[in-house]
């Protein structure tokens, strides 16, 4: 299963990421690439326990269940998957800065490893391992880079 516990994996991620730099413009959704950029770093801040949003009262209900289907396989994640508000990305960025600060974030995260991932329950899905959380963490990233065709 792929996980961005995998340096090779998380390197392709963060050389995709350079095409985000070009502001393409979305093939599904409503964000820009510069929001879709601070969206993910800022997910990624939330997989290392930066970042403790609260739980979601459907995540509360049905979560454990989505779980299953979302992280159990290396199915890439839908289009128009819904997020936790926390992490809607409503101002404009400069994608630039944006691409930079969540190239530092895959970094950081592969690096730490599974003791830098968080004991904070997802938003949605509740408590997970910290393989979860790399699998959660990979697809999310390729959910948006394929986004923006990069």
């Amino acid at each position: 299963m792929k996980t961005l516990f995998d340096r090779t994996l998380a390197d392709e991620l963060t050389a995709r990421t350079a095409l985000l730099r070009t502001n393409p413009p979305a093939q599904w959704g409503k964000m820009t690439a510069a929001q879709a950029a601070a969206h993910f770093a800022d997910a990624l801040e939330v997989a290392s326990g930066d970042r403790n949003p609260p739980r979601m009262f459907l995540g509360r209900v049905i979560g454990w269940l989505i779980t299953l289907m979302a992280i159990g396989d290396d199915k890439p994640m839908k289009r128009n998957a819904p997020t936790t508000p926390d992490l809607v990305i409503r101002d404009q960025c400069d994608v630039h800065q944006e691409c930079a600060r969540l190239c530092a974030q895959i970094q950081r995260f592969v690096s730490a490893g599974p003791a830098g991932c968080t004991n904070h329950p997802h938003p949605f899905f509740g408590s997970l391992t910290p393989q979860q959380w790399a699998n959660l963490q990979y697809k999310h990233v390729d959910h948006h880079l394929r986004q923006f065709g990069a």
